[in-house]
């Protein structure tokens, strides 16, 4: 087996690596003044079984773009030298958002990626909570391998919690997430966990919509979502726990993109505590900001996920510990 880290040495890629016991092994990433580069694997990848660890997310002068594209030459190279399998292990895979067409003339931009994927002979393409599992799995031709925080999170929610808890989620089209959330915690707690949910309308950016579902008085609110972006929409449903007397009011996401606007989140009184992955670390925040953020880190369980593919072991017994 081959493992690389994409895009500079990493403290998620290195925990992948110290997961399973193994280095990352070396390459050359080469930038050309005109702004096109290169990159190849320095150690012999014929006939091997290779993985590359790639994060995707927009930052440090690179866009997403940028960076799915600087995957996908490298995962052809070593097709062309004779590796076995090629797979990418991309913590946040971006453009999945965009499934389906909601306005005239809309791109699906999670299909063209996944074209992208499978034009350069991608064995296998392994990420973490996508914005839509079943479009994601719909979208692809190649096989896929989609796994999720749902236990990591529960782990710590079950740590935070002091009395009643309830997972909320801030729209309609979060509820099956927030439910396996809560599924995972009430297996970790072993007690009954309330739901709630909270309305939510997008158009031109503008977020509508007040109807609120469950019983939040006095309870641990924890408000469960994919991504945070600019956190608008964590803001709108911490704003309604905390009008209906939630205890405390913490967001929990496993990707953390925190635009500029986000820096919202950490001003004092608005929640109690933001937890995300490393999976798109490190952030970029406002000083002051990480004294209310919590970063889970989640390379073991990419780690364990390559040595399962790897050998053969059991994905679902890897995301259902208690199942």
């Amino acid at each position: 087996m081959r493992l690389f880290a994409l895009g500079g040495q990493s403290a998620l890629a290195d925990a992948v690596a110290a997961s399973i016991g193994i280095e990352l092994d070396p390459l050359e990433e080469r930038e050309f003044p005109d702004g096109e580069h290169k990159s190849r694997p320095l150690v012999s990848v014929r006939k091997q079984d290779v993985y590359v660890v790639a994060g995707l997310h927009g930052r440090g002068g690179r866009t997403a773009g940028d960076r799915l594209l600087r995957l996908l030459f490298f995962m052809a190279t070593c097709r062309e030298n004779g590796a076995d399998r090629v797979t990418a292990v991309v913590p946040y895979l971006p453009f999945m958002r965009k499934e389906r067409q909601t306005k005239p003339r809309d791109p699906v931009t999670s299909r063209y990626v996944a074209e992208l994927f499978e034009a350069v002979g991608t064995s296998m393409v392994v990420t973490l909570e996508v914005h839509n599992p079943a479009a994601f799995q719909n979208a692809f031709r190649c096989p896929t391998t989609h796994l999720d925080a749902h236990h990591l999170l529960a782990r710590r929610m079950k740590e935070i919690a002091t009395g009643g808890a309830v997972v909320l989620s801030p729209d309609s089209g979060g509820m099956h997430r927030a439910n396996l959330v809560r599924d995972a915690l009430q297996r970790e707690a072993g007690a009954e966990i309330g739901m709630a949910m909270m309305e939510k309308h997008r158009s031109l950016d503008i977020l509508s919509g007040n109807l609120f579902a469950g019983e939040v008085h006095g309870a641990d609110v924890f408000i469960v979502d994919d991504i945070i972006a600019t956190g608008g929409t964590i803001l709108r449903a911490a704003e309604a726990c905390r009008e209906r007397g939630a205890n405390r009011v913490f967001a929990l996401a496993t990707h953390g993109l925190f635009s500029p606007e986000a820096g919202q989140l950490f001003e004092q009184g608005r929640l109690d505590g933001v937890i995300v992955t490393d999976s798109t670390a490190p952030f970029s925040l406002p000083a002051g900001a990480t004294d209310r953020l919590e970063v889970l880190g989640c390379g073991p369980l990419l780690g364990q996920a390559i040595a399962r593919l790897h050998g053969g072991g059991s994905i679902n017994r890897l995301l259902n510990p208690q199942g």
